[in-house]
């Protein structure tokens, strides 16, 4: 199959120019002539070169401002001038413009040819660059992804399903649980990655001003609308909008998000022309919608166009077994950032903030890493577990470890101090009393489950019903295989 070559065009109003160009550089390169700066343009607007020869000196519009249109376009191209001797200022303003660089008159077709190729090599280089950019930033996303169990594995194979198509995604969940996160790895996962990933909270602007923020609007729409500004649509423009707490919005520009979502276009308020844009729409709420719809604060028809995809997000406390994993992540992280060398974490807070509520979500755990790594203190886990009135009794029911060895412990195990050769202790906190049977329970059941199953590892997470790495942090945790 043979190559195809790169297309390049010639705009010079010397027709000799233009065949000695086309003589010697049509077998490299697919020759296109324009014979002045209109032409030109009307050439390069529809063929998209992305190497342009263009003369300075042309009757009509001349060689810079056919530059000035071509680099106020989107045409992307890399023009190179031709001139002749005693041009240099001339020169100079064109590469200020945007010229790539300028050939002299008389020249060498073998040197124009040089000249080309570098072009295209550096085309390629910085297209190399971008898509490495692009490359880290949806790694960075996809890491910031964390979560082992079977929920979150859910999801994960979800948005990697969904993520390369143009299906609207509604992104469900309390606050505080990573919608955002999930946003952000949709957009970096799909091929509109090299475009604006633009957020709008509809909850904190108001709701008289959201209009003019997503759509824009035209000078003298309003008292202090002094120019035309371009709303988030627009910038968003072949990327991806992420419109969060959706549910916030009221229904009258709902009805204008729709005509987004069905038209593909919109107008600016004050403005009379239709604006067409090609954006991706990703939403989340913490609301309940179908309440929402019920009470006639949401459309339904929006709602059903929103929820081609949805995503639900669990409360962490409905996935407890991530919470270690979500720990040294932070840790990593946050040691990092604030330049700080804060040790493993002790099996006591750990405990403490595996069966912690976690109202706040992720959010909350993440904001408590950051004070217990700033000020090198894990005391703030347990102040704030004191704080909100909380006694860390048994764990979370929710979390299949925990359910699994709650099953296991019998009735007196929980209350340690029943026993009075407990109560003579060398420490009479009932939080970490507590505390050390639930951590010496997990790691009797785990380590039996582990001898009933041969240490077949992915057969005892199985039984466990945890996930096979959550296992595997166990065992690391619990030293367990140095009693195998």
């Amino acid at each position: 199959m043979t190559e195809e070559k790169t297309k390049l065009l010639i705009i010079d109003d010397d027709p000799k120019v233009s065949w000695i160009l086309r003589e010697g550089l049509e077998d490299e390169f697919d020759i296109l002539t324009a014979s002045d700066g209109v032409e030109g343009i009307q050439v390069a607007s529809k063929e998209r070169p992305p190497l342009i020869l263009l003369d300075i000196r042309m009757p009509g519009m001349n060689g810079m401002e056919v530059l000035k249109k071509i680099k106020k376009s989107d045409l992307l191209a890399d023009v190179i001038m031709l001139s002749g001797q005693g041009e240099t200022q001339t020169v100079v303003d064109c590469i200020k413009l945007g010229a790539t660089e300028f050939i002299n008159k008389p020249f060498d077709v073998k040197e124009v040819g040089l000249h080309l190729q570098n072009a295209l090599r550096r085309r390629q280089l910085e297209k190399e660059v971008r898509d490495l950019k692009v490359e880290l930033q949806a790694k960075s996303q996809y890491e910031s992804f964390v979560g082992d169990s079977l929920k979150m594995q859910e999801i994960k194979n979800l948005v990697e399903q969904v993520a390369d198509s143009e299906l609207s995604v509604l992104i469900r969940g309390e606050s505080g649980t990573g919608k955002e996160i999930i946003a952000r790895m949709l957009h970096s996962m799909s091929p509109r990655r090299a475009s604006a990933f633009i957020k709008v909270n509809c909850a904190a602007i108001p709701r008289e001003l959201l209009e003019a923020e997503l759509f824009g609007y035209e000078k003298g729409a309003f008292t202090g609308a002094h120019k035309t500004k371009p709303g988030r649509f627009e910038t968003a423009n072949k990327g991806t909008i992420f419109l969060d707490e959706i549910g916030d919005m009221s229904v009258e520009l709902q009805a204008k998000l729709l005509q987004v979502l069905e038209q593909h276009e919109f107008i600016r308020v004050g403005g009379i022309t239709n604006i067409k844009v090609d954006v991706r729409i990703v939403c989340a709420t913490n609301r309940d919608l179908e309440r929402a719809i019920f009470d006639g604060g949401f459309r339904d028809d929006l709602f059903y166009r929103l929820n081609e995809i949805t995503v639900q997000l669990p409360p962490l406390r409905e996935r407890s077994e991530d919470i270690p994993l979500l720990v040294n992540h932070f840790l990593q992280k946050y040691n990092s950032l604030y330049k700080r060398d804060f040790g493993k974490i002790s099996q006591d807070c750990m405990t403490a903030m595996v069966r912690h509520h976690w109202p706040g979500n992720v959010r909350q755990l993440e904001n408590l890493m950051k004070q217990m790594i700033v000020r090198q203190d894990e005391s703030v886990v347990f102040d704030m577990i004191q704080s909100v009135g909380e006694t860390p009794t048994a764990p979370s029911p929710t979390s299949r470890v925990a359910m699994a060895y709650h099953q296991a412990i019998p009735a007196s195990a929980t209350h340690p101090l029943a026993d009075s050769s407990v109560a003579v202790a060398d420490s009479y906190s009932l939080k970490q009393r507590l505390a050390r049977t639930i951590e010496d329970e997990e790691k009797r059941l785990i380590s039996e489950v582990l001898k009933r199953t041969n240490w077949n590892r992915r057969r005892a997470a199985e039984m466990l019903e945890i996930s096979y790495r959550s296992l595997l942090y166990k065992i690391k945790e619990y030293r367990l295989n140095e009693v195998k």
